[in-house]
């Protein structure tokens, strides 16, 4: 006859129809279960917690104290499972901080990023500085009118430019004069020219004055040849005053310019500091003070270097007028002379000497290859 094994009451756990163990059961086994566990685990209380069987944690154990022992809960997991292992490994440790204010950790670089500028709010402190600049010239310019303000003046410097400028209206002048000059030669060589054709068109069909015709006509067309030759050496007078006017005076006065404007905005922030100077000196005005010097010392090194270009430029524009002058001068004499003179040889060797190449009639005009 069969005898039935004693039973261990740790093998059996009841469960109930929802797959919980029984809370009769429960203390038995967590009791049995901690004599049998080696000490060296260091685990003072042990509890085990199953689950439903539709569940997929499966024989998780974990450490924490168990109702009715003093001693402190152990922060250790022991997951024998692999299920359960992956499914903490899944969580990571990536902690959100939610809308309610509670701060968590949150893993990953943290990338600290410069301010970003605003590309709306430097245009606007652009505008700013510029309304400034502009207000603080014109309160300069405006004193400087009625006699209130004073200005830098550099004697030397300024009385170069009023002669200067002085000289651009009486070139300005000459060349007028030389352009209408060359209009009015151009519509007599165009009349010589017609007239010789006449005479020549005579000499052909009035035999009894063909000798006089003929000789009336070679003279128009002598006269008319020699004044396309004046007017090149007229024209080249022209286009040589008319670049030395219009392209290297402008360009100096144009440095002019850009010096008389750097002296505004220097005696304007100069005068600036001198009022800050003149009030007191505290702790709200010695940072305004500083912030002036600063500005006053930039706009003083402008203005420095402005006037240093202008003398140069002033002195360079000097030497090239004499050169150009004294050569352009040379063969408009030389030129006009020999034309009503009447020497042609002169007038043709006056316009080799300058290398002046006398422009063919219709020669300007393209050709039906260039049109195509």
């Amino acid at each position: 006859m069969a005898q039935e094994s004693p039973k261990n009451s740790a093998a059996e756990i009841p469960v109930t129809s929802n797959g919980q163990l029984e809370d009769s059961h429960e203390h038995s086994f967590n009791r049995d279960l901690k004599r049998s566990l080696p000490v060296g685990l260091g685990l003072s209380e042990t509890k085990i917690t199953s689950h439903g069987f539709d569940s997929t944690k499966e024989g998780v154990v974990e450490a924490g104290p168990f109702p009715g022992s003093s001693a402190s809960p152990k922060s250790s997991v022991i997951s024998p499972s692999s299920a359960a292992a992956s499914r903490l490994a899944g969580q990571g440790c990536d902690l959100i901080i939610p809308t309610g204010g509670r701060a968590q950790q949150k893993s990953g670089p943290v990338v600290l990023a410069d301010e970003v500028k605003n590309p709306a709010m430097e245009k606007l402190e652009l505008v700013r500085k510029w309304s400034l600049n502009t207000y603080k010239c014109t309160r300069q310019i405006i004193s400087e009118k009625l006699g209130r303000g004073s200005r830098t003046v550099d004697l030397e410097l300024e009385a170069q430019i009023d002669i200067l400028r002085d000289n651009k209206k009486k070139y300005e002048n000459i060349l007028r004069l030389a352009q209408t000059l060359s209009t009015q030669l151009f519509q007599m060589v165009h009349t010589q020219r017609q007239l010789g054709d006449a005479f020549a068109d005579l000499s052909l069909k009035s035999l009894e004055l063909h000798e006089e015709f003929g000789y009336n006509a070679d003279t128009q067309k002598l006269l008319a040849k020699n004044g396309e030759t004046l007017l090149g050496a007229i024209n080249f007078f022209i286009a040589s005053v008319n670049t030395l006017v219009n392209k290297t005076i402008e360009d100096t006065l144009l440095t002019v310019k850009q010096y008389e404007s750097a002296r505004i905005e220097y005696d304007a922030y100069r005068t600036d500091l001198e009022e800050l100077n003149l009030g007191p000196r505290d702790a709200n005005t010695l940072p305004k003070i500083e912030q002036s010097q600063q500005l006053f010392q930039v706009h003083k090194e402008k203005y420095d270097k402005m006037r240093n270009d202008v003398s140069i430029k002033l002195k360079f524009l000097e030497e090239n007028k004499v050169k150009v002058l004294h050569n352009q001068l040379v063969l408009f004499h030389n030129a006009i002379a020999a034309y009503f003179a009447g020497n042609q040889k002169q007038l043709e060797q006056t316009l080799k000497q300058f290398h002046i190449k006398l422009k063919t009639p219709g020669a300007d005009a393209p050709s039906w290859l260039e049109e195509q």
